[in-house]
């Protein structure tokens, strides 16, 4: 299993990654972070994707009818300059954690940069 640290490394990779972090979005702590983040605060990029995440979380209309609990995968957005791509980390005892990456938008592929993180939220609960 990977650690949260390894994981934010390689997230760093990612072509177009300024930063990454993992949240818990129930209490919008910090649980590991990498690279920059917006306006030079981690803990403030937290405590904002966790907001975000229950506003989604909260709205039936976001989720599927047939998952047990939310059957949210991403939340993405975009804005001039990046795009903010959240995955839900999905494990066998709680799902309240959220991988979150800050791309610039010039310089990154959202597509790629999707698929990425599905691959490193799935080796954080990686048996």
């Amino acid at each position: 299993m990977s650690g949260i640290d390894q994981v934010l490394a390689q997230a760093m990779g990612i072509p177009g990654v300024l930063g990454a972090g993992l949240t818990d979005w129930t209490s919008g702590l910090a649980l590991g972070t990498a690279g920059r983040a917006p306006h030079d605060d981690h803990e403030a990029a937290a405590a904002d994707t966790a907001e975000v995440v229950q506003a989604v979380v909260r709205n039936a209309t976001f989720g599927s009818a047939d998952a047990e609990g939310p059957g949210l995968e991403d939340v993405i957005i975009t804005s001039a300059g990046g795009y903010h791509l959240i995955r839900f980390v999905r494990t066998a005892f709680d799902s309240q954690t959220c991988l979150h990456l800050w791309l610039d938008r010039a310089q990154a592929n959202l597509a790629l940069a999707r698929l990425r993180l599905r691959e490193l939220a799935a080796e954080l609960v990686a048996a």
